[in-house]
């Protein structure tokens, strides 16, 4: 774990002279302007749009927006800690591009306090690094929270149109940038977070419309954007400073967890093919006659390096060739840099080279990875509609579903030896006795489709997540048997 300097109480005497060290006198003004010094704790709710992050339907179109019907998030600054409630719900009709489909209400329920991080209901532990601190950095991106973690902070500062730019370095390795105009109002904060497909990933969170609360001024319009595009879009109705009950307490369980390793567990499904489960996504493993192809590279450097331990595992004397991308979406491109370390040439959509080879010139200071570390140029093999890796008596048939609502270029597999479909998203296996959600059933309906178009004669499903079926599983789902 981290370790952090506390968030303190200020107390700062109007009129309270300091020198000009790293920005600390308009950082005083801005504290007594904005009435950051009277706050202990405060809550903020109002309703907007939500951006999913890296689920757009293509690569560069912003990421798909649902409607948030309510949003509170209670913040205690001395116990750095942090409630984050939300009511998300569809837009209709839903946005193209992906997150994983919902019905109805969709809440979410995300805290912090202090060196842990968890959600709720049921206080699910959340102890890998990234997500605890991309939470307190969530807290410093307030306009109070920024203000007042600068103020015990060394900090660096210089002039900018219409204020000051104030910076600090937040758990010896975030920067966090604060612009604060002439009046002494926090205008936009800026950060920047580990990702394992886009690098040093900015987050700017804007503040505009300030409103006067019994002395302490807050926005009525936030905006955040991660990745380039916005992830919240918040109309602020109604702020609480010194909010009463703020203070949370991690739960026993939570402060006992602890960051489960990447596990991959290999199942055979035919001669020279085994899925390779363990996890949230799948990956599925492809002998050829002198070398091997892997179907998918999901999460994250660690999620493939664990995937790659157990393709050399069960063929250990065949160099991994090729890996085979289904669709940019980041929990499924996330760990696609790990194999161009191995040496693997990425097969993928025609509209994605261009998209990974810029994402992978950004900065990679906060979480370096193997190719980072030891830099090779990627190789691609592009498709447009279909494309055929073959050697020998194996051959695998690549082909883009046509009409996809949840992917514009998302890629599917098909072992014609085997009679095997590879696919990911689209259809989900639902477990026994349990229907598909009405989206998820429109992606599986544009999968079935295209298999019919195209006349595969597919018997058993290797789906990138869940468990392997047969075939007739799926037009079960669809209501179509």
């Amino acid at each position: 774990m981290f370790k952090q300097k506390r968030l303190l109480l200020l107390v700062v005497p109007a009129g309270l002279a300091l020198a000009q060290d790293g920005g600390k006198a308009i950082l005083q003004k801005a504290a007594v302007a904005m009435g950051a010094a009277n706050v202990k704790s405060m809550q903020y709710s109002g309703s907007g749009k939500a951006g999913t992050l890296g689920q757009s339907h293509t690569p560069q179109a912003p990421w798909p927006t649902v409607n948030v019907n309510s949003y509170t998030r209670t913040i205690d600054f001395e116990s750095q800690s942090s409630k984050e409630e939300m009511v998300r719900t569809l837009e209709t009709p839903p946005a193209k591009g992906g997150g994983a489909p919902f019905v109805g209400e969709q809440k979410q329920v995300n805290m912090v306090a202090g060196l842990y991080a968890w959600n709720q209901p049921g206080a699910t532990p959340v102890p890998a690094n990234a997500a605890l601190e991309e939470r307190q950095l969530q807290l410093m991106s307030t306009p109070q929270g920024f203000l007042k973690q600068a103020l015990i902070t060394n900090t660096m500062s210089k002039k900018v149109k219409g204020g000051t730019e104030v910076s600090f370095s937040a758990f010896g390795r975030f920067k966090v940038t604060g612009v604060i105009n002439n009046q002494g109002i926090v205008e936009k904060v800026d950060t920047w977070l580990p990702h394992p497909l886009l690098g040093d990933m900015e987050m700017e969170t804007v503040f505009t419309d300030y409103k006067d609360y019994g002395g302490v001024k807050f926005p009525s319009h936030i905006v955040q954007s991660q990745g380039g595009h916005m992830v919240l879009d918040l109309n602020v109705n109604n702020v609480v400073p010194n909010a009463p009950n703020a203070v949370l307490l991690a739960p026993d369980n939570v402060k006992a967890a602890k960051t489960a390793a990447e596990v991959a567990v290999s199942q055979k499904l035919a001669d020279g093919v085994w899925f390779i489960g363990g996890g949230s996504h799948n990956s599925v493993l492809v002998e050829y006659p002198t070398y091997l192809a892997v179907v998918e590279a999901p999460l994250s450097e660690e999620r493939s390096l664990a995937v790659i331990a157990e393709v050399k595992k069960l063929v250990p004397n065949k160099p991994i060739r090729y890996l085979i991308n289904t669709h940019h979406h980041f929990d499924h491109s996330s760990g696609l840099r790990t194999y161009v370390a191995e040496g693997a040439t990425i097969i993928t959509n025609e509209g994605n080279q261009a998209y990974y080879e810029q994402a992978w010139k950004a900065q990679r200071t906060l979480s370096p990875d193997n190719l980072s570390r030891m830099p090779k140029k990627a190789t691609f093999i592009t498709v447009k509609d279909k494309y055929v890796l073959t050697e020998g008596d194996r051959s695998l048939e690549l082909y883009l579903n046509q009409g996809d609502n949840h992917n514009g270029g998302i890629l599917f597999g098909y072992l014609p030896k085997d009679k095997i479909l590879i696919e990911a998203d689209d259809f989900t296996p639902p477990a026994p006795g349990t229907a598909l959600v009405p989206l998820a059933k429109t992606f599986g309906e544009t999968l079935y489709d295209n298999l019919q178009r195209l006349k595969l004669d597919v018997q058993q499903i290797a789906p990138l997540h869940g468990r392997p079926v047969p075939f007739a599983e799926m037009p079960t789902a669809l209501g179509k048997s």
